[in-house]
């Protein structure tokens, strides 16, 4: 543990009368894009009270990781940087959170230099955590035990980037095989659409343009408030200076003809999908305890591209899950090499201590698990460059984001080609019509801005 006196930098500034004014915080994120919403929300909470992000080169006062524990190698990943930040900041206050915190916490708190580890539902009180340290100038853990997870905690902050990010639902009452989300973030639970509404709305008040709509399991909303996600989705719609939103997963089961219907006539939801798949073989799929068959994700796909031939469609996808034996792949490769999908995520299986696929026969070696991510990966590029290509030459709407310093302004079209173009600050957060020209070998685009901003 680290010793409070070692905080010198912090200790000097506590001595002032509003505690928290001059202080400086470093936040890193690590997983999904719900992380990324939350850990915004924890910078934008932190600045209520008088704590601003540190500058480039700058040392800060309090370090906040949050972190991810989806697999053996995202908790490794977290392990790491805490040490890399103790190390290079050993007077900065370290602040852990996320779900490696809320699955691991006692291990974290033994490692060195860590002060302060808060559990899923304590993340959005650290200022209440911050005060309880400067107290009792001891480390401190809470963590609220999985079943008791009860908590909506609101957020809908602004990203590193231009777009926004709406939590709209936590936890997951699914409990696949493989998985310990459930038992990191809790019990499926939601803000209503009255809330949420409300969010969105300062967000276009702040000038939000994109906002990005995350949760665990985003399809299950509404299961503690008797409200659906479709009836969300058309409230969101109606709302004046939001010109996008993008949904950024949705399981097959819960990806309704009605969802995708509204999707294709709506004046704000992108062409743009994300849906987990884990697997083309079905028997893997019984063994990972999936709600669905690969005849009903292609019956999904094939819906989407009836009614939106132009959609992006990303695919999660995991390799080496014990009970896939060669054939099983074999099956599980060649379907997904023959939907008409956009990109793969893949992800090689990883053990997760506490789940039932623990139990089950048929395990697959490192080595394997390699070869095939390799052999899905080539899939998923050559399907990014096919479908990249079929717009070279056409016309799209583009909204450009904040670039970081020195580097070429870019965006996104409607289907999320990324576009990149020379420096203009007066395109920030807005939206032209670009042409698309020429696509690099990472399968951007270089484009041509046709209009002023906003003209279109």
């Amino acid at each position: 543990m680290q010793e409070v006196v070692q905080n010198t930098a912090l200790c000097k500034i506590m001595t002032d009368k509003s505690i928290f004014n001059n202080y400086t915080a470093q936040f890193h994120t690590l997983g999904c894009k719900l992380n990324f919403a939350e850990t915004s929300t924890i910078g934008k909470i932190l600045s209520e009270h008088g704590v601003r992000r540190s500058h480039i080169g700058e040392t800060p006062h309090i370090c906040v990781v949050n972190t991810c524990s989806v697999t053996e190698e995202a908790d490794k990943k977290c392990r790491q940087l805490i040490r890399r930040l103790v190390k290079k900041y050993p007077d900065a206050l370290m602040i852990v959170t996320g779900c490696y915190a809320q699955l691991k916490g006692k291990e974290i708190a033994q490692m060195d230099g860590v002060d302060i580890v808060l559990g899923s539902e304590q993340k959005l009180d650290i200022v209440q955590y911050l005060t309880k340290w400067m107290e009792e100038h001891k480390p401190t853990v809470e963590i609220t035990p999985t079943k008791d997870i009860r908590r909506f905690s609101p957020s809908c902050s602004r990203g590193d980037r231009t777009r926004y990010f709406l939590k709209v639902q936590d936890g997951c009452d699914y409990y696949c095989s493989y998985c310990t989300i459930p038992k990191a973030r809790g019990r499926s639970r939601s803000g209503t659409i009255e809330s949420l509404v409300a969010q969105a709305n300062e967000a276009a008040n702040e000038g939000g343009r994109e906002i990005v709509i995350t949760g665990v399991n985003i399809g299950d909303f509404g299961k503690n408030t008797g409200e659906k996600i479709i009836d969300l989705f058309q409230e969101l719609d109606k709302i004046e200076g939001i010109s996008r939103y993008r949904i950024s997963s949705l399981e097959p089961d819960l990806l309704t003809d009605e969802i995708i219907e509204f999707v294709a006539q709506s004046r704000s939801f992108m062409p743009h999908f994300h849906i987990p798949l884990q697997s083309g073989s079905d028997p893997v799929l019984k063994l990972m305890r999936r709600h669905y068959d690969s005849a009903l994700f292609a019956e999904k796909v094939l819906k989407i591209k009836d009614l939106i031939p132009d959609a992006f469609i990303g695919v999660d996808l995991i390799v080496g899950a014990r009970g896939e034996n060669e054939e099983r792949f074999i099956t599980s490769r060649n379907f997904v090499k023959a939907l008409p999908i956009t990109r793969l995520h893949v992800f090689p299986y990883s053990e997760r201590p506490g789940t039932l696929a623990l139990t089950i026969d048929g395990v697959v070696d490192r080595h394997t698990k390699s070869i095939r991510a390799g052999e899905m990966i080539d899939i998923s590029e050559a399907k990014l460059k096919a479908f990249t290509r079929q717009f070279i030459g056409t016309t799209r709407p583009v909204l450009f984001e904040q670039p970081q310093k020195g580097q070429p302004m870019h965006g996104f079209t409607d289907n999320y080609i990324k576009v990149m173009a020379p420096y203009r600050p007066e395109y920030i957060n807005k939206l032209a019509l670009v042409s698309l020209n020429e696509m690099n070998e990472d399968c951007s685009v270089n484009g041509e801005v046709l209009t002023a901003p906003d003209e279109i």
